[in-house]
């Protein structure tokens, strides 16, 4: 059988290396700011369209724009964490996808919370933004899904090997009992 297409790890790849650059540089740009990031108005307009709905104070809006930050670093450090286990795969072994699952389900999470501020103003290019940002990591999570069914599909001869070195006269694991 052959081996899962090359353009599909290299899109899981270029995937993560985007969350890994861009959502990396936003969260350390963030939290390096004294004001973690809430001077920047284009890119701070989520976190005050969602404390202008929970009536949250100014150090509450700090408070969150720090949660954000530090979810966008673990999001870029997941990331990293699977661009090198890849490289590592290459010298011998299997990439685990299930790390890279978890950032991605944090990328859907953090688009969609930042979404709803932008959808409720009306601001469509902030939406835009966070459309693309939610594609890739559909996009991404898809493509883990069809290396983990193809590493499936693989692994099932085996077993079935293993099944038929079994005795014929052995009824402890027949369905009718």
């Amino acid at each position: 059988m052959r081996k899962v297409s090359g353009a599909t790890v290299a899109m899981i790849l270029a995937i993560a290396l985007y969350f890994t650059l861009f959502w990396g540089f936003d969260a350390m740009r963030v939290l390096t700011s004294p004001t973690y990031g809430l001077e920047d108005v284009w890119r701070s307009q989520f976190v005050f369209g969602i404390g202008s709905h929970f009536h949250l104070s100014p150090m509450a809006l700090l408070q969150l724009a720090a949660f954000f930050g530090t979810v966008k670093l673990a999001v870029a450090a997941f990331c990293a964490i699977h661009l090198v286990d890849r490289l590592r795969s290459l010298a011998g072994g299997k990439a685990n996808t299930e790390i890279l699952e978890g950032g991605f389900i944090l990328v859907v999470a953090i688009s969609i919370a930042s979404a709803g501020p932008a959808i409720w103003s009306n601001n469509t290019d902030l939406v835009r933004e966070q459309v693309l940002q939610l594609l890739l990591a559909a996009l991404g999570t898809a493509l883990c899904m069809v290396e983990r069914s193809y590493a499936r599909r693989v692994a099932v001869p085996a077993t079935d090997a293993a099944i038929a070195a079994v005795p014929q006269g052995a009824n402890w694991f027949s369905l009718r009992r």
